[in-house]
């Protein structure tokens, strides 16, 4: 992956025993919002914040619990808004920006992958999506079934790539 993506960006290294999961890092303009998890250690947060902050991005570390990810429990579905599991973190660190909660009995629900056009989400997550809908977020209803036995889901899967 690092040759393939290093034709069209420079490449930082991680020095161990710093670690972070792409799945902890959510991207909302120029702030990073990182979970702090199992696969994602305080001082590998402080290293990617070494990475960014020359380029403008701030870094957020985020307390979470009862996840594998932080975009287990919130992704951006908006340009100003998030759909939030409030059980897994506290919606409150996103100041400014309007929040959607999952339903109550669909906890995984708050993973969702926002394109330029629509929102691709799981179809399983069907009264989380009538929220969505009725706030006017556009889907495209996926079935990831079989990944979501591991706790995966749609940001797991994709890689968004802009060159």
């Amino acid at each position: 992956m690092a040759e393939a993506l290093g034709e069209y960006r420079e490449l930082r290294t991680m020095q161990a025993p710093a670690t972070l999961d792409g799945g902890d890092v959510l991207r909302i303009d120029r702030d990073l919002y990182i979970g702090v998890s199992g696969r994602s250690t305080l001082d590998g947060i402080r290293q990617i914040e070494s990475f960014v902050m020359p380029f403008g991005y701030r870094v957020h570390p985020v307390e979470m619990t009862g996840c594998l990810h932080l975009k287990s429990a919130v992704t951006q579905v908006g340009e100003r808004m998030l759909l939030v599991n409030p059980d897994w973190v506290d919606g409150g660190v996103f100041e400014g920006m309007q929040r959607i909660d999952v339903a109550s009995d669909e906890p995984y629900a708050a993973n969702a992958l926002m394109l330029a056009d629509a929102v691709i989400y799981p179809a399983a997550h069907r009264a989380t999506g009538r929220r969505l809908e009725q706030k006017g977020v556009p889907l495209r209803l996926v079935d990831v079934t079989e990944l979501m036995k591991a706790e995966g889901a749609v940001t797991c899967c994709s890689l968004i790539f802009r060159t």
